[in-house]
């Protein structure tokens, strides 16, 4: 994505009540291009332009593809699902589950309830008319401690949830679409997604910001519960 005209960087003032962590995210925040687009176009968050990406790319989106968000809020990528597989209010494709609340988006479901709890599934389920998802993603991270191979372990732990939860809800040749840290512990779950998908990308859009170690699996051509 091309940003034109991009404004000089902003500089904020110190401020003795302010933490020096928060002073950088700021700054980060009010210099970054995408905060500025997703402004500008409604977005609810930057992370919407990595699923936008991550779908020019592997075009896992398409009209009348049932969709479910897992840890949905704000609602960035619900807003990009919604616009792509062409969901409405009176045919809603799109179902977004968080444990937090999230404004109310036209034309999706959003569900403030545990994805790990065992009646998730079958209210999701309930959600889609009866049907199974054909894509299941997650934007989730787990809070951090600091500690590089706790919050790894803790990133991993989340994922693992979701994908238990995906092969649960998806159609066969459904698509499931995560989060991943790099950290050393990822290549066996990977080896169990290539046991269970047809194929197994991963990607870095260029949205993600180039210092985190985050990057995305997108996994297509499920094969089904075995």
């Amino acid at each position: 994505m091309q940003f034109n005209n991009r404004p000089l960087k902003t500089k904020l003032h110190k401020d003795r009540k302010r933490s020096e962590s928060s002073t950088r995210w700021l700054q980060r925040q009010m210099n970054d291009p995408y905060v500025a687009e997703a402004h500008r176009l409604g977005f609810r968050g930057r992370a919407a332009f990595k699923i936008q990406q991550m779908d020019k790319q592997f075009h896992f989106f398409k009209p009348g593809k049932r969709v479910v968000d897992l840890g949905c809020a704000p609602g960035g990528w619900t807003q990009v699902a919604v616009k792509a597989v062409h969901s409405t209010p009176d045919n809603p494709l799109v179902v977004g589950m968080d444990l937090l609340p999230a404004d109310p988006i036209a034309g999706a479901k959003l569900v403030q309830m545990d994805f790990t709890d065992e009646k998730a599934p079958q209210v999701l389920q309930d959600l889609l008319g009866g049907h199974k998802a054909d894509i299941v993603m997650s934007d989730m991270a787990a809070n951090t401690t600091g500690n590089h191979m706790t919050d790894h372990l803790r990133i991993m732990n989340l994922l693992k949830m979701a994908y238990a939860f995906a092969v649960q809800v998806l159609n066969p040749n459904g698509v499931f679409i995560a989060k991943i840290f790099q950290g050393g512990t990822e290549n066996t779950f990977l080896a169990q997604m290539k046991r269970d998908f047809k194929v197994v990308k991963h990607v870095k859009p260029d949205a993600s910001r180039k210092d985190s170690s985050e990057f995305y699996v997108v996994a297509t051509g499920f094969k089904g519960q075995q």
